[in-house]
């Protein structure tokens, strides 16, 4: 027994003894391995600076202009031309109503134009006779040949020629002025553009019954865009129209600065905001994308800010390359927080009088040294 404890001893004497010459070995082997010489990249000392008070808010996309698409009278579509994403001119026919009512009426008011028309001339032809009795019986007085009676009686069948022939008119207009009305009407069953732009929506298919003041698609002019933000009514006095901010397209993945140019003076009473609204031309627009805006409320705070270009993205982590006093880079992650322009705010991970590399960063590894 003795013999096989002395053994087990010795062997694992002899197996520490190899794994501290093999530690050993590794260490002289790193000490004398040639370090990777990194050139051409450039570095920047981080230095506190004032970090300007950002508020920031989210909002969408919408047209500036746009259009819901309604009917004034009930009907069925027997007509449909255009569907979501069709582009459309001011005044091209979209859908066309089957309203048999209202074509009937206009086709009555037609026909009591044309009979109001017939009784004018009635009126004017015996118009035109009593006119010519009426001279004659007045010559005829004038020679004493008739009594002042007779002459009377065809005095009062002038005037009463006169005055249906007046009448005769006045039904004339108001015939046509209902047959005005009864085409203005049957033309409601023909929905037209009201503006230029895109089917951004549709309500109603081809056969469906609809009724007066019901959507039926919506039209957006999409020449001109803009950003609506909902901005809190606690900053509703320091954020005016002309206030500058900063905006975030997510979809565009587009960065730019810009000015409020309208505020929407009541606020929502549901979330108590107030809607600013930006003016958009970038290429690419659509209603409905999310943006994001950091609003300056004029005050600022210490805080250490790099180039956004020195940001690294290594899977769940955002790291930067630093530079220590030998020029050696090493890997740090940092906590980043808003972005202002074209620089980040470096949260946590860095301190000031670090030096870190602004550009080239795709050729820098760990440990490797900086010329």
């Amino acid at each position: 027994m003795r013999n096989y404890l002395l053994c087990g001893t010795l062997l694992l004497a002899a197996a520490f003894s190899a794994a501290g010459c093999s530690k050993k070995h590794d260490a002289e082997i790193a000490k004398t391995a040639p370090v990777t010489v990194v050139k051409g990249v450039t570095l920047e000392t981080v230095k506190n600076v004032a970090v300007p008070d950002l508020l920031d808010v989210v909002g969408s996309v919408r047209a500036r202009t746009s259009a819901v698409v309604s009917t004034r009278i009930p009907g069925s579509i027997s007509v449909l031309r255009v569907r979501e994403g069709d582009r459309v001119k001011k005044g091209q026919l979209l859908l066309q109503l089957d309203a048999q009512e209202n074509q009937a009426t206009a086709a009555v008011a037609t026909a009591a134009i044309d009979e109001a028309r017939r009784g004018l001339d009635e009126a004017l032809s015996r118009k035109k006779l009593a006119d010519s009795t009426y001279d004659r019986y007045s010559n005829l007085l004038k020679e004493q040949a008739i009594s002042r009676q007779e002459f009377d009686v065809r005095q009062t069948e002038k005037d009463m020629a006169a005055q249906g022939a007046a009448r005769a008119e006045s039904r004339l207009k108001q015939a046509q002025e209902g047959a005005k009305a009864a085409t203005t009407v049957s033309d409601y069953t023909r929905i037209i553009a009201p503006i230029s732009g895109v089917i951004a929506s549709k309500q109603a298919d081809l056969g469906a019954t609809v009724f007066p003041g019901q959507p039926l698609m919506t039209i957006e002019d999409d020449s001109s865009y803009q950003l609506e933000l909902a901005l809190p009514e606690s900053v509703a006095t320091k954020v005016k129209p002309g206030s500058a901010l900063q905006i975030t397209l997510d979809a565009l993945g587009s960065t730019f600065a810009a000015k409020i140019a309208e505020i929407v003076p009541t606020a929502d009473p549901g979330s108590r905001t107030f809607v600013a609204k930006i003016a958009l031309s970038q290429k690419g627009l659509k209603s409905g994308m999310f943006g994001r805006g950091a609003v300056n409320l004029g005050t600022s705070a210490r805080g250490i800010t790099v180039p956004k270009k020195a940001v690294v993205e290594r899977g769940a982590l955002t790291v930067i390359w630093t530079v220590d006093a030998n020029s050696i880079a090493h890997m740090r992650i940092v906590k980043v927080g808003r972005q202002t322009g074209d620089r980040f705010e470096i949260v946590s991970g860095l301190s000031e009088g670090d030096r870190v590399v602004i550009s080239g960063v795709e050729k820098v590894t760990e440990s490797c040294r900086i010329e």
